[in-house]
């Protein structure tokens, strides 16, 4: 038995206002979001016809006049008015552009790629980062470690509120409504410190015309570098070689007395 999958309303709206912004971008002259300026020529039940420098007129739906809600549209809109106007649709197979009244938003959800550079409004600062407004449905977030290439230790060190600032796209979140941000990935990398050069570094330096010691010296100054480090040493921490130098010492001197009685 087969199982019909049914779509619910919000699904098949979805569908169908992306296959008709698909259609609108391919129109060429009429593009989604264009700004255009026009004259209401009719007052309808459901709207307002307005009239375009283009070939069709255009239609403003009672719900698109203005953000609070309308009742009528003669409370808000009169024959010979002159409106801004915001394309929404420009469907070829429709008698009529569909208008918006309500300014659209810089950024749709489609719009916003991983990697896009956007700029905004610092809008608000926390403990864990920063909001820019950046004309989407929710403002992005740039977290404490992203927004420069030292450490910070409190945002307000690097931006303020109202601040104009840019920022590249690291990820989107459509479900969660989310969008990371980060200012450091904008700016130069920080310039390398000076590095300690190393040992053989340093040999490679030495003067070739100087002599090279020979073992035997090598091993002669080792020696002398070791007594002088026995003689600055606290005197009752005696090393083994010391005490076993004077135990020498002492036979050597009764040697020597035992020699004289005889």
């Amino acid at each position: 038995m087969d199982t019909e999958v049914i779509e619910t309303t919000d699904e098949v709206e979805n569908n169908l206002e992306d296959a008709e912004l698909d259609a609108a971008d391919n129109q060429g002259e009429l593009k989604r979001k264009t700004h255009l300026k026009g004259t209401v020529s009719k007052i309808a039940l459901g709207g307002a016809i307005v009239h375009l420098d283009f070939e069709k007129p255009g239609f403003v739906h009672l719900a698109r006049i203005q953000e609070a809600p309308l009742n009528r549209v003669e409370d808000a809109l009169q024959v010979g008015q002159e409106v801004d106007v915001w394309v929404l649709r420009a469907d070829p197979h429709r008698e009529h552009v569909e208008l918006t009244m309500i300014e659209p938003l810089k950024y749709d959800w489609r719009e916003l790629k991983k990697g896009m550079v956007v700029s905004g409004t610092i809008s608000r600062i926390e403990k864990f980062g920063a909001f820019i407004e950046i004309g989407a449905e929710r403002p992005g977030m740039v977290h404490v470690s992203e927004m420069a290439n030292k450490y910070v230790r409190n945002p307000h060190e690097v931006v303020t509120i109202g601040e104009e600032v840019a920022a590249k796209i690291l990820a989107v979140n459509k479900q969660k409504k989310q969008i990371k941000l980060s200012m450091k990935a904008l700016l130069e990398k920080a310039e390398p410190q000076e590095v300690i050069p190393s040992v053989k570094e340093a040999l490679q330096e030495v003067d070739e015309d100087e002599p090279v010691p020979t073992a035997m010296e090598m091993a002669l100054r080792e020696a002398m570098q070791r007594n002088r480090k026995d003689d600055d040493g606290p005197r009752n921490k005696k090393s083994k070689k010391s005490r076993g130098g004077r135990d020498l010492e002492d036979i050597f001197s009764r040697t020597l007395e035992g020699y004289g009685q005889k």
